[in-house]
């Protein structure tokens, strides 16, 4: 064999101080005889580690890691090899050793798009964001984020209300949730049909530092890269140029001239990323391949939204926004958008001092 076969093995190896991805994948090229092979290519001190690591002494130092899939059917460590790893991670010049995973693993076999922007987006834009998803998913395909406020959390509710795959990139541990207040969001993803995923082992803290890496396993995993809102020298458009150094499509959503979010969006699309006002933009580029739609398992009804969890935290007694916010564990701009919505469906009532649930 050439390559480690195993979650203990490629664990081991991403335990090698000094040993990053880029210099792993080379190793992989060679396609030398795993383990002795490889050793031959380390320095005496990571020669030694591994071999102890690779030995039965080594439960306490990785014990901790390996226990993350024992303790749950639906959870896994992934590496290259894997039944479900996706082959497009394997283009990137550094692809993660190991990818800890929590969810529906299948996702990981659909067609992806990445959905990135502004965490301080406006309510248009986690508007279009919701719509957006929830048409793509719909359609069959999967919208990759990283479950970060405005835009990314937005996506992959839009997601989720078409009962349609979601992934999840986190820049903490796996076992960890970041920002806290969208733990009700990362139960979500994993109880339906999405999954989360990250490189950081489970117990790693959030650093800012780990988020550039994150990134690139967004777009890594994706056909194309969707900037929703952004503005101008923002991390999204960092994003978009990662996306294109990893020769992934990137498109844009315009915005208003006065809106600062779409100035970013808007100097893409000056320098050629393709403009989307809808789902079908991005699904064209695709007609000619085939995919499985989801079953829908929550149809929207006739207005084309779904009931949401606001209208459970409601009741005839009316709640300020900010009330609402607290109890749902959204933020109050995602509620506005939310409530908006629902009061539109008749489902809520605006009324002084906040808002009731509508029983008539």
């Amino acid at each position: 064999m050439n390559c480690p076969t195993n979650a203990r093995e490629w664990i081991a190896l991403s335990l090698l101080p000094k040993l990053g991805p880029v210099r792993v994948k080379w190793l992989r090229q060679q396609q030398l005889p795993w383990p002795e092979g490889w050793m031959q290519q380390l320095s005496g001190a990571q020669r030694s580690y591994l071999r102890f690591l690779l030995s039965d002494q080594a439960t306490a130092q990785l014990s901790p890691s390996l226990a993350w899939e024992d303790t749950n059917l639906r959870r896994a460590i992934l590496y290259p090899g894997h039944a479900t790893w996706s082959p497009l991670l394997d283009e990137l010049d550094d692809p993660p050793m190991v990818l800890w995973a929590s969810g529906n693993p299948d996702c990981l076999t659909r067609p992806a798009i990445a959905m990135v922007g502004s965490r301080h987006a406006s309510l248009d834009g986690l508007h279009h964001a919701l719509l957006m998803a929830r048409e793509l998913a719909a359609a069959g395909m999967c919208v990759v984020s990283g479950l970060a406020r405005g835009i990314d959390a937005a996506a992959h509710r839009g997601a989720l209300e078409a009962a349609g795959a979601t992934i999840g990139v986190l820049g903490c541990g796996i076992d960890l949730v970041y920002p806290a207040s969208h733990r009700a969001l990362y139960q979500q993803v994993v109880a339906g049909n999405g999954l989360i995923l990250s490189e950081f082992s489970p117990g790693t803290p959030a650093r800012a530092g780990h988020f550039p890496r994150r990134n690139r396993i967004i777009t890594g995993l994706c056909r194309g890269v969707l900037v929703v809102e952004a503005k101008q020298r923002s991390g999204s458009l960092v994003s978009a140029r990662l996306a294109l150094e990893q020769n992934r499509d990137v498109f844009a959503l315009p915005g208003a001239l006065e809106n600062p979010n779409a100035a970013g969006c808007l100097e893409l699309i000056q320098q050629g990323a393709k403009l989307v006002t809808c789902a079908t933009d991005i699904l064209e580029e695709y007609a000619t391949e085939q995919w499985a739609v989801p079953e829908v398992t929550n149809a929207p009804d006739e207005s084309g939204k779904t009931s949401h969890s606001l209208v459970d935290v409601l009741g005839a007694t009316a709640l300020s926004l900010d009330t609402i916010a607290a109890r749902s564990q959204l933020t109050p701009t995602e509620c506005q958008l939310e409530l908006q919505w629902l009061e539109l469906d008749n489902k809520v009532l605006r009324v002084p001092g906040g808002w009731v649930k509508n029983v008539g």
